[in-house]
């Protein structure tokens, strides 16, 4: 029998084979590793109904409260079982219990008494079952442990021993070294059962596995928009009905819901995107409220390659700036004479009192390659080359006079020849300016907080000074693209959205449009809750108005946390609710692709045999270092001790 991977123990009760299946040498590890997870409790599920004697009866998420140490539900197969049960019906010889909590599964949810009958008195197969759990999880109470007795000194060592690679372990994880502690359930405590949106990318790492990083989208208990990465999951392959099923994995993995899904965004790839084929599709087909938003950034970044690829001049002039790359920048030697003789100017320039000098002033620059899908990489090499450009063109000379290859020789005269061009300092300025238009607005969209509305707000005024470009004379540079590309949120939603905006004393503000936006989340609204917010309403908007402290505001963040630091969320919970569904949807997958330079830091070439699981707690801690700083010792301790036992107990 082949051993077991402990990290991918199914979650789902339903998909669990019987403990006795399991190699007779790893059961205790399998017990061990269900016992830490804890019971499966999908609390955020949308559990369906049965009919019981024409009555609609369903599983009633409250009993993980009543039971919560022991029961499980099964989203698979719609039904309940027993952790304890399960784990140690097999254990022993005596295969007590009830085969409806560890085998078929309880399903009867109209006789809700036979819950407690499976607990049963004092010394039934479940108590019994508990205990075994509690002995197993406690090794100080166990016999093996009573061999072991260590004084208070002893154990006092042992925890300053474990306290100094506790806090080795927290130093070498915050650099990206490869080690490892759990701080997922912070991420999971913060979104807790509420709503959130679905963000993806995904990526090939050091050793050529792709690895998909999940990040949630959210606002917090203090009205706050977060977005948290989740981890990296191994996909071996990026079909979308792949992808889908890796997803419902990490959901079922910590008890999450698709149902509570309200937003999805992704990059643009074909594979996740398409209209019918695509994982988004897939996601919406469960849930009708994950309305999906094409990563503004990426929309940017399509728009402005449409446009530079329309004109044959400019797409000369990238051409001719990869060819100065790789005549001046592919040699170590080229490199440092561009270095050395922008050094040698700066410190004439200062000399003469050209220059100030001053701490952060004068940096050492290099001409950097810009990134294929990144145009902020583009302007930054633009303004790299204008820095420059005295000292590349003493260095093209140096390789046109003096250089070994014949190739670069050529090509260093060409470049010469076209630098001083009018085409070339023309397309220079002016990719210069839209580049630095456009720049500004991927900035702004890559920022974590941004909702929706501010985002199609910067949208529209960079449409505007582009358009200012376009009256002035160069019409045939800007068309219609960004018109056609910022066009994938559905307008009406983006409308009704715009009602909710606090500026100008909520001027945008409309009953109606309120009223439709919470139309468009049917499983975030019943129908009574629909007629008490349009009752509701006029109070909002009058008691709003009139609250100097929310005068000010400037967009929908500001006003979710106004709201919760002055409770009026618990004053108006409905208009609150459609202001958390808002916020949740998504602006950019930026976050997600920064999970990515994280992945790089991790796995480097030296590192580049380390399991998935192992690599995906380090990105996680090195990530989220926020909720990692906020892990105390006493819990990785504690953590460290539920593992396996020790031979000292804390």
């Amino acid at each position: 029998m082949s051993e077991v991977e402990l990290e991918k123990l199914p979650y789902d009760p339903g998909e669990r084979k019987r403990i006795s299946e399991y190699p007779l040498n790893q059961r205790d590890e399998v017990i061990r590793k269900y016992l830490i997870r804890g019971p499966c409790q999908p609390r955020g599920h949308e559990f369906p109904k049965t009919l019981f004697t024409n009555k609609l009866r369903r599983f009633n998420p409250s009993w993980f409260d009543l039971y919560g140490d022991w029961l499980e539900y099964s989203v698979k197969k719609d039904k309940a079982y027993c952790l304890f049960c399960y784990l140690f019906r097999d254990y022993t010889e005596n295969k007590g219990g009830s085969d409806a909590f560890v085998i078929t599964g309880f399903d009867d949810w109209n006789k809700t008494g036979r819950l407690q009958d499976h607990v049963g008195e004092v010394n039934s197969f479940h108590n019994s079952a508990l205990k075994r759990a509690d002995y197993f999880m406690r090794p100080g109470q166990s016999i093996v442990h009573a061999f072991y007795k260590q004084d208070d000194a002893a154990k006092n060592e042992y925890r300053i021993r474990l306290n100094a690679s506790i806090g080795a372990c927290r130093f070498l994880l915050q650099q990206g070294l490869p080690f490892r502690e759990e701080v997922i359930e912070s991420v999971i405590q913060e979104v807790g059962h509420d709503i959130f949106c679905l963000l993806v990318d995904e990526s090939a790492d050091v050793s050529d596995k792709e690895q998909m990083a999940v990040v949630f989208r959210f606002v917090d208990n203090h009205g706050i928009v977060k977005e948290r990465f989740i981890g990296l999951v191994h996909v071996k392959e990026t079909s979308s009905l792949s992808l889908k099923c890796d997803v419902d994995s990490l959901f079922a993995k910590y008890g999450l819901s698709m149902k509570k899904l309200r937003g999805q965004g992704y990059d643009g790839a074909s594979n996740m995107k398409g209209e019918f084929n695509g994982l988004r599709s897939l996601i919406m087909r469960e849930c009708s409220s994950a309305y999906y938003v094409h990563c503004f950034a990426h929309q940017l970044q399509l728009v402005v390659v449409a446009v530079a690829q329309k004109h044959f001049g400019v797409v000369d002039f990238f051409d001719k700036l990869a060819i100065l790359l790789n005549v001046v920048g592919a040699s170590c030697k080229r490199k440092d004479m561009v270095r050395e003789d922008h050094l040698k100017r700066i410190e004439e320039r200062t000399k003469k009192g050209e220059m100030k000098t001053g701490k952060g002033l004068n940096q050492e620059v290099t001409f950097q390659r810009p990134g294929k899908t990144r145009w902020g990489s583009h302007y930054k090499t633009l303004l790299r080359l204008v820095d420059l450009f005295p000292s590349i063109i003493t260095v093209l000379e140096y390789v046109e006079k003096d250089g070994s290859d014949a190739i670069k020789r050529r090509q260093a005269n060409g470049l010469l020849n076209y630098f001083y061009t009018f085409e070339f300092v023309f397309y220079l300025q002016l990719m210069l300016l839209i580049l630095g238009i456009t720049n500004s607005l991927s900035k702004a969209l890559q920022r974590k907080d941004l909702d929706i509305l501010n985002a199609m707000s910067l949208v529209k005024s960079t449409k505007q000074q582009l358009n200012k470009l376009r009256e002035n004379g160069w019409k045939s540079l800007i068309n219609k693209e960004f018109n056609d590309r910022f066009d994938e949120v559905n307008t009406e939603l983006l409308g009704c959205i715009a009602s909710l905006s606090p500026n100008d004393s909520f001027r945008e503000f409309d009953h109606l449009k309120v009223m439709r936006l919470s139309e468009f989340y049917p499983e975030g609204f019943s129908h009574m809750e629909q007629m008490t917010l349009e009752h509701q309403l006029g109070l909002y908007i009058d008691n709003i108005r009139e609250d100097e402290r929310f005068a000010n505001l400037k967009n929908l963040g500001d006003l979710a946390c106004m709201m919760v630091e002055t409770k009026k969320h618990l004053s108006h919970p409905l208009v609150y609710r459609l202001l958390k569904l808002v916020l949740t949807l998504p602006v950019a997958t930026a976050t997600v692709e920064r999970c990515f330079s994280a992945m790089k830091i991790v796995k480097t070439s030296l590192r580049n045999r380390i399991s998935d699981q192992f690599l995906n707690d380090c990105v996680i801690c090195f990530v989220e270092k926020e909720l990692f700083e906020k892990v105390t010792n006493d819990a990785v301790i504690k953590r460290f001790q539920k593992m396996e036992s020790r031979r000292i107990n804390l």
